[in-house]
């Protein structure tokens, strides 16, 4: 996947060449896993296969078992192993690791989007438990993700650069300049991806209250917002979020007239 090139084949194309992508990540998954199956790797190895299940289907049908309708629940951190294994190994398509990235990147944040939505209020599914699990998860593997960086697709790294925003060390964070240089090059101030990288960097400069005034700068004028006593990390990311889907989307979204 790279977001200069042409966009993602139609629906009937991807269904129709290379291997199901279920056997594909069941494979991966294998060799990878072994050992340490989690519940949801049932919809890899279980013998029933649903007979509606396309590919895209059965993709929907899979995160939504380890990511919930965007919850965390007890079994979600053991899922999101799959998709950090999934989201390191070459056999699978740049799209796929993109979108594995993305729902990491989706845990990693639920429990602060989420106060940034329902402030002053609790959110109402909320699990804090299952929610910091998720999170830990995902700390863990980040490194290994990150170090991906310079064999990733530009598409891919746009969500590797979010999880390094989310989980800021003395070595990633300095780096990212550098990293994004091009993308700032390519993509200027303005359109979704180069609104998306120059926030990643300002939230990279750990600087509260330049991340609290850009947030309120975007968030007025194109986003949606949240409350100002929020705190600024989860209204911060409340916005990262927002930016990184609709990215997703205009990588993703097939040709006119296909």
């Amino acid at each position: 996947m790279d977001p200069h090139a042409a966009p993602e084949q139609t629906r009937h194309d991807a269904i129709s060449c290379g291997p199901p992508i279920r056997q594909l990540f069941r494979e991966v998954i294998a060799d990878r896993m072994p050992d340490r199956m989690p519940l949801q790797a049932a919809m890899l190895f279980g013998p029933q296969i649903d007979p509606t299940w396309d590919d895209q289907s059965f993709l929907a049908e899979f995160y939504n078992e380890i990511l919930h309708q965007d919850t965390c629940q007890p079994h979600t951190a053991d899922g999101l192993a799959l998709l950090a294994a999934l989201a390191i190994d070459d056999r699978i398509p740049a799209r796929h690791r993109f979108q594995a990235v993305d729902v990491l990147f989706s845990a990693a944040t639920v429990a602060e989007r989420h106060l940034a939505e329902t402030w002053p209020a609790t959110p109402q599914h909320a699990d804090p438990d299952s929610e910091a699990r998720a999170c830990n998860t995902v700390q863990l593997h980040t490194p290994d993700l990150l170090a991906r960086w310079p064999a990733e697709c530009p598409a891919v790294r746009l969500t590797l650069a979010g999880l390094a925003v989310v989980f800021p060390t003395d070595r990633t964070l300095p780096a990212l300049t550098a990293r994004l240089h091009t993308f700032m090059n390519q993509h200027p101030q303005g359109t979704d991806i180069g609104d998306y990288v120059r926030f990643v960097l300002v939230l990279a400069a750990q600087d509260d209250s330049q991340t609290l005034a850009v947030t309120e700068k975007l968030t007025a004028a194109y986003w949606t917002g949240t409350p100002r006593r929020v705190p600024t990390r989860a209204r911060a990311l409340h916005l990262l979020d927002q930016m990184l889907t609709k990215v997703k989307a205009g990588l993703t979204q097939p040709r006119t007239g296909q």
